[in-house]
């Protein structure tokens, strides 16, 4: 099975997602957040430095809830067409 690539307005909102992400984590260390959140490090990781562009939907679900967002708040953040600010 050949995997579609990703076109570049998915690649921008991965990009997007883990920024938004690394922002929310804050202080805390990577590898406390992908503990709580029930991954690997390794996988938090990628997500945030947009190696891994469309994470599955209850990792990011699991990841939101542990670092306090709100799954409209990604959604809102996450298109391309709004400034990265959650304040905005």
């Amino acid at each position: 099975m050949v995997r579609v690539p990703l076109t570049p307005a998915e690649r921008d909102r991965g990009e997007r997602l883990g920024a938004l992400l690394r922002e929310a984590r804050g202080d805390r260390s990577l590898v406390d957040v992908a503990a709580c959140a029930g991954i690997s490090a390794e996988t938090l990781r990628k997500i945030e430095t947009g190696r891994i562009p469309t994470p599955a939907f209850f990792t990011v679900a699991t990841l939101a809830c542990t670092l306090g967002l709100s799954l409209d708040t990604l959604v809102e953040i996450t298109d391309r067409s709004l400034p990265l600010d959650p304040a905005v």
